[in-house]
């Protein structure tokens, strides 16, 4: 499991090590395991550290030292090494050892350190390196990149992205790609993206929450010795390892009903591929027992599809409702509102999909799990009096989970490029395991199936411990991401095919 903390927490963290050590120890010892790691990037790039280009952006704090303190080290080893400062004062210590060891001193305002010259000139510079060095903010920095390090940050973001250059470089960003939310994720303003973070200490909880997630590429720590006993990380991400100890696995006495039963209200004449796609998911991901509860035909569909599932009411551990139910559709939507009220009057957990999230009752328990996209989530939202939009959500999702979570009481599953999840105690999960072309029709109802499965089997210990909810959620969020690169490594998935994929890819999990 990787968990992120706040700004707060890793400075607190740091303190008695920066009190009971030498001055700058610490500083050196991030600095070290920096140009560490960007010396294999470099041997993984181009064969080794001697004869390449490295060119480090440096603003004026810790992090702007970090980067000065590894390019001297990278020209102690041999690269040639461009540092380009965007402040007029830098770290003293870092700028004595990068000229000492022979570096290259530029800068974009006056005053600065170095040879004045143009953000155009720089730019030059940066593009034809093997490796940027991104050292402009740190976790101390409050807000968006400004100034002339914005209008760096921006040029240079855009040609990358249009892959202008004639071999990109890699980007590789100091402790926290400059100008994130360090605490919560957000994009206050231009981000130049990573391929690479090298984060010091502790992981930030900003690397792992969106949209800032999308930017810091993969993420390396450099173990600094941090003592964060006692501090609750902001947020969590769970590891394929971490699975196997979610996981429902059957003993050698359990039968269909101890196993866990789901019970399926999804789809309508107009969507019936939403019931076909959910209790495919649900059998394939290992339930004891499906039942389907619609219209016949729809019925007719599902077993068509899956045998395996039992058409109709009966004994159930976990509910799954509202994949593909039309609101115009009178009879399932009653249906739909009938098992959220029976669940949670007999202390049952439910996954409310799409068509459910539209007849909640106003006060839900945690072992409800609310799966909603951004827009869904913004007319849950806004129906119970809060001002929001798509965009909204989209642009700061964890802020629009968490309200969610304290409005209605439920766990919050909210889809996404990094799915969110906020359960009981205001716990947040964070998962990117999937592949873009996730993004396809019926993926959610997939996933829906998929969560009930893992509901129904633990349907016991969710009562007893609520925030196990979320983690359960994390991790059908980890495996249908999972199964979906299995389905299809590298290219077009279909939510029929992610389903499929969900029996090998549980068993590759549990064999760990």
């Amino acid at each position: 499991m990787i968990v992120g903390y706040t700004a707060a927490q890793v400075r607190a963290a740091e303190q008695p090590l920066l009190d009971a050590g030498p001055p700058g120890a610490l500083m050196h010892q991030a600095a070290f395991g920096l140009a560490v790691r960007v010396a294999r990037l470099l041997t993984d790039r181009r064969g080794g550290v001697r004869g390449a280009d490295v060119v480090a952006l440096v603003g004026p704090g810790n992090n702007g030292g970090d980067a000065l303190l590894a390019g001297a080290e990278l020209a102690r080893r041999g690269a040639g090494v461009t540092v380009v400062a965007t402040s007029a004062a830098v770290h003293d210590g870092g700028l004595a050892a990068l000229r000492a060891a022979g570096g290259t001193l530029l800068t974009v305002v006056d005053g600065g350190p170095g040879r004045r010259v143009w953000v155009g000139d720089a730019l030059a510079e940066a593009v034809s390196a093997d490796v940027v060095v991104d050292g402009l903010l740190g976790i101390g920095a409050r807000g968006a990149v400004r100034a002339e390090a914005a209008e760096l940050v921006t040029l240079l973001a855009e040609l990358l992205a249009q892959d202008v250059a004639p071999a990109v470089p890699d980007v590789v960003a100091v402790d926290v790609p400059s100008g994130i939310g360090v605490d919560d994720g957000d994009l206050p303003g231009p981000v130049l993206p990573a391929d690479l973070t090298v984060t010091f200490g502790a992981v930030k909880a900003g690397l792992l929450l969106p949209p800032a997630a999308g930017l810091a590429g993969d993420v390396e720590l450099v173990d600094l010795g941090l003592d964060l006993t006692g501090s609750t990380p902001a947020a969590a991400r769970l590891e394929v390892s971490d699975v196997a100890d979610l996981w429902p696995v059957p003993a050698a006495a359990s039968h269909k009903y101890t196993r866990g039963v789901v019970g399926v209200v999804a789809g309508t004449a107009l969507y019936p591929g939403a019931a076909v796609l959910a209790t495919t998911a649900a059998v394939l991901s290992g339930a004891g027992m499906v039942r389907y509860v619609g219209p016949a035909a729809v019925g007719h569909a599902v077993l068509a599809a899956r045998p395996e599932v039992v058409v109709g009411h009966g004994r159930v551990q976990a509910w799954v409702a509202g994949p593909g139910v039309d609101p115009a559709d009178a009879e399932q939507t009653g249906r739909v509102r009938d098992v959220l009220a029976e669940a949670l009057a007999a202390g049952l957990p439910v996954v409310a999909d799409a068509g459910a999230l539209g007849h909640l009752p106003d006060h839900l328990s945690p072992w409800v799990v609310l799966t909603p996209h951004a827009g869904e989530l913004a007319t849950l939202l806004s129906v119970r009096g809060e001002e929001v939009d798509r965009e909204r959500v989209e642009v700061d999702p964890v802020l629009w989970a968490r309200r969610a979570q304290r409005v209605t009481g439920a766990t919050v599953l909210l889809k996404g490029p990094t799915t969110v999840v906020v359960g009981a105690g205001g716990a947040v999960w964070a998962q990117s395991d999937g592949p873009a072309w996730l993004a396809t029709a019926g993926s959610g109802d997939v996933l829906a199936g998929l969560l009930g499965t893992l509901l129904a089997g633990c349907a016991d210990e969710v009562l007893e411990d609520p925030p196990l909810v979320a983690a359960l959620a994390a991790a059908a969020a980890l495996v249908h991401g999972r199964a979906a690169h299995r389905s299809n490594p590298g290219g077009p998935v279909h939510a029929l095919g992610v389903a499929h994929a969900l029996p090998g890819t549980v068993a590759d999990l549990l064999r760990g």
